[in-house]
C-alpha cells in the first residue's frame, strides 16, 4: 500500500520535481498548493505522462488550522516542503489569520522564519508528522565543489567568491538572509526578507558589472524546511546586471533547471561555480 505524503507546494519548479521522485519511491502525494504551483495543480502530469498529486488541496499560510486538520483527515504521518514560501507575504497577513497561524506565532514569538518553522515542526511531530529532509527529494540539483559553466573564474573572482562564502555564512548563521553580492572584497548587498533574486538586482546596481553573487546557508541549517536554490529567474536577473559570477556553497545550495540555467549563465559569460572552504 502507497504511503500518503503531505507535500507543501509554495512557488517555483521544486515542488513538481520533489512530487516526481516522492511517487518514483512509492508515495501517494497530497498535494497542498500555497501559490498556485502549476506543476503539482490537479491533473499536472510528469514528462513520463504520470499525475503528481493524487489529491490537490488549495491551502493559505493564514489559514493553516484546515491544512492540519486536512493532514489527519488522509491519516499523513510524513510531510515535505517544498518551493519558495514568500516572507513578505507572511509578513503581511493581518486579521484574516486563523488561530493556529497566531498559535504558532505566539510560540515563535516571531514570524522570522526559523523559530516560525519551529513552531510548526513541533506542532506536527506532537500530532505524530514527520517532516522530511528534502535534500532526498531533488536529484541531482545540489551543486558540487568546481566550475560548471563555459566562463571559469579569474583569480580575483575566486578571491572574492571565498571571502563572500565566509560572509554569506555569517548573514545565514545569524537568520538574515542567505545571500551577498561581492566587488573587490566589499560586501556590497545583503539579502533579507526580499529574496536572492531581488538581493542581486540591488547588488549588481550598487557594484556595478563584474560583481561576484554568494549564496550559502548556516552550518546548522535545516534541510526540512527549506532547500537553498538558484535557477533561471536570478541569472537573468545576474545577466541584466552584469555579474561576473554566481556561486553556491558546494553541496549545500541547489541549482535549478540546470540546462536553462546554464544556457542563461553562459550566454551573459557568467561562471557559476560551487565554492568550498580553501585548503
Amino acid at each position: 500500500m502507497e504511503r500518503p505524503l503531505g507535500l507543501m507546494c509554495g512557488a517555483g519548479v521544486l515542488p513538481a520535481r520533489m512530487a516526481d521522485e516522492a511517487r518514483r519511491r512509492g508515495w501517494r502525494v497530497v498535494a497542498f498548493t500555497f501559490d498556485g504551483a502549476p506543476g503539482v495543480a490537479e491533473g499536472a502530469e510528469s514528462a513520463e505522462g504520470a499525475v503528481r498529486a493524487e489529491t490537490v488541496v488549495p491551502s493559505r499560510i493564514a489559514e493553516l488550522g484546515a491544512v492540519l486538520a486536512r493532514l489527519q483527515r488522509e491519516r499523513i504521518s510524513s510531510v515535505l516542503f517544498s518551493g519558495r514560501f514568500s516572507m513578505p507575504d507572511v509578513l503581511r497577513i493581518g486579521a484574516v489569520a486563523d488561530t493556529t497561524f497566531r498559535s504558532f506565532e505566539a510560540q515563535a514569538r516571531s514570524r522570522s522564519g526559523a523559530p516560525f518553522v519551529d513552531a510548526i515542526i513541533t506542532t506536527l511531530g506532537g500530532l505524530g508528522v514527520e517532516v522530511l529532509d528534502q535534500r532526498d527529494f531533488v536529484g541531482d540539483w545540489l551543486v558540487g565543489a568546481g566550475c560548471w559553466s563555459a566562463r571559469t573564474p579569474t583569480d580575483a573572482e575566486w578571491r572574492d567568491a571565498r571571502s563572500g562564502l565566509e560572509a554569506a555564512r555569517l548573514v545565514a548563521s545569524a537568520r538574515i538572509g542567505q545571500t551577498v553580492v561581492v566587488r573587490h572584497g566589499a560586501v556590497v548587498a545583503v539579502e533579507a526578507v526580499e529574496g536572492t533574486t531581488e538581493a542581486v538586482r540591488r547588488g549588481a546596481a550598487l557594484g556595478g558589472p563584474g560583481t561576484v553573487v554568494v549564496k550559502a546557508v548556516a552550518p546548522d541549517h535545516d534541510y526540512r524546511f527549506d532547500a537553498p536554490a538558484v535557477g533561471p529567474e536570478t541569472f537573468a536577473a545576474a545577466a541584466e546586471g552584469g555579474v561576473a559570477v554566481v556561486a553556491m556553497e558546494a553541496a549545500r545550495v541547489l541549482l535549478f533547471d540546470r540546462p536553462e540555467t546554464l544556457r542563461i549563465a553562459d550566454a551573459a559569460g557568467i561562471a557559476v561555480i560551487g565554492v568550498d572552504d580553501p585548503p
